[in-house]
């Protein structure tokens, strides 16, 4: 464990940072530890960087020992609602990458009017869990070719699950698919630890207009329904429209947007 301080060279007063751990830095003030930053890699393959700091100066002096030892690009996401977090990563030189909106979804079907939607003919909703784990991951891998060829993955809110490197199924008891009788045509993935987060709803982009989207999110919002959870939560990109448009059209609303940042 490297413990080497980094005393910051900016003026005002004197804040120790010393390195405690691989990717974890402290701020001390007179051995009292008075802020914190942490890196961690996303399942993208991105790093991700956080400080938690009681004064502008120890944030500054975390953010600048870690840029001086972490290669770029780096980022990071902040509540657009925390300006004075958000500047400390504005003067750290972090742009604006992109912003998400954060929805809270009804599960009750008299709420988001899906209570009469059923799949499309020759398709059937397959259960999470349930579906054959050959086809949900050629389906997963479809998908994010046919994004990756348009728009590109990393435009899709962050997967913040881990997973095994080079593995894109978090984890198949989590996905509920729609499926012909030769290959899956979408998905959904919800995964719920306080709550239940949508992280995935997706369909080939052959099979779009069709409903399916829909459908999926009958079957697994009736779910957590039944389940006992009265609303779900997701995050949309803002230019995202169509998402936009899918959740808000069963009762959705936004309650909060989070800053992506990079440097």
């Amino acid at each position: 464990m490297n413990t080497k301080p980094f005393t910051s060279g900016l003026s005002g007063n004197a804040v120790m940072i010393t390195r405690v751990a691989d990717r974890q830095w402290h701020a001390l003030d007179d051995d009292l530890v008075v802020g914190r930053g942490h890196a961690e890699h996303r399942p993208d393959g991105r790093l991700f960087v956080s400080i938690d700091a009681w004064r502008d100066a120890a944030f500054d002096r975390l953010a600048e020992a870690m840029l001086a030892e972490l290669p770029a690009p780096l980022y990071t996401v902040v509540d657009e609602a925390d300006v004075e977090l958000t500047a400390g990563w504005r003067r750290a030189g972090f742009t604006i990458r992109r912003r998400e909106w954060e929805y809270v979804v009804p599960t009750d079907p008299r709420v988001t009017g899906l209570e009469a939607v059923l799949p499309p003919p020759g398709v059937t909703i397959v259960p999470a869990g349930q579906a054959d784990e050959g086809l949900l991951r050629a389906v997963d891998r479809a998908i994010r070719d046919e994004v990756e060829a348009t728009v590109g993955w990393q435009s899709m809110p962050a997967e913040v699950i881990p997973r095994a490197e080079g593995d894109t199924i978090v984890d198949p008891s989590k996905y509920a698919v729609a499926a012909a009788p030769d290959r899956c045509l979408g998905l959904i993935r919800v995964v719920t630890v306080n709550r239940p987060r949508i992280g995935l709803v997706a369909v080939r982009a052959g099979e779009q207009r069709r409903g399916i989207a829909r459908a999926l999110l009958a079957h697994a919002l009736g779910t957590m329904h039944r389940s006992g959870f009265a609303a779900a939560w997701t995050e949309v990109q803002e230019p995202n429209q169509a998402a936009s448009a899918l959740f808000e059209g069963i009762g959705a609303r936004p309650m909060s947007s989070n800053l992506e940042l990079v440097r």
